[in-house]
């Protein structure tokens, strides 16, 4: 049966997160004062991404809220006690740096343009609507989409099989017609596959190529191997054999 949707992820898929994250903190802690703290730039990088990596996964696993995760990633950065409104402050401060760093990778736009007439697309992701409806305004790709789906108003979250469920729901087509992009080969690629989707995980930096793929999982290096993937017939290639 022929691919006719591609459901996607957001952050380090389509927006480049991972340097807006980077760029933002530097310039926040340069702000704040706090550089010297961490001996070096990339100490205090080191450290955001360590307690991002922790509180996310307590808020993924049902422990926190969206807000508490943000407020205890502050807490745990800054190694001291701070009541909420304080924390939501200093947050509020770095999104001011991070926000100014906001871009798409350069090979997202073009293969949404190639895939315009052939295929359907919706997003899916672990974050809030809140967040992701903005950020997707704020790139201009917002409209590209027929629905943006995500965990936190859903209530199930990926590599959860309801979470990719609900986005083939959202289409009205079963999973053996969608495919999913995402860049993380188990939260992404494994969790898609497993739902029954085409899985196709986006590994820009190729840091992780002794990842076992699944079976239906497939991995790319940039968003300009899709559309052959997909069978589509498109200024990128000729259409391929896959079906």
């Amino acid at each position: 049966m022929a691919i006719t949707a591609v459901v996607w992820d957001v952050d380090d898929t389509l927006f480049d997160y991972t340097t807006a994250d980077r760029e933002g903190m530097r310039g926040h802690l340069a702000a704040e004062g706090l550089l010297d703290r961490y001996g070096t730039a990339e100490r205090a990088l080191k450290r955001w991404r360590e307690v991002t990596h922790q509180q996310w996964a307590r808020f993924s696993a049902g422990g926190l809220t969206f807000e508490e995760q943000r407020r205890d990633r502050v807490r745990a950065f800054l190694e001291r006690e701070m009541d909420d409104a304080e924390a939501d402050a200093w947050f509020r401060r770095y999104l001011v740096h991070y926000e100014t760093a906001w871009a798409l990778f350069p090979d997202v736009l073009p293969v949404l343009d190639a895939l315009a007439a052939s295929h359907r697309h919706a997003v899916l992701s672990n974050s809030t609507i809140h967040v992701q409806d903005r950020k997707l305004r704020a790139l201009g790709v917002h409209d590209r989409f027929e629905s943006i789906l995500c965990a936190v108003e859903l209530g199930v979250s990926k590599p959860e099989a309801a979470a990719f469920l609900a986005a083939c729901e959202a289409l009205a087509l079963p999973p053996h017609e969608v495919a999913y992009v995402g860049d993380h080969p188990e939260i992404d690629g494994r969790g898609a596959a497993d739902a029954g989707l085409l899985s196709v995980w986006i590994d820009r930096s190729g840091g992780t190529a002794t990842v076992e793929l699944p079976s239906g999982h497939h991995r790319i290096a940039t968003l300009a191997e899709l559309p052959a993937l997909l069978g589509a017939d498109t200024r990128f290639g000729a259409q391929s054999t896959f079906g």
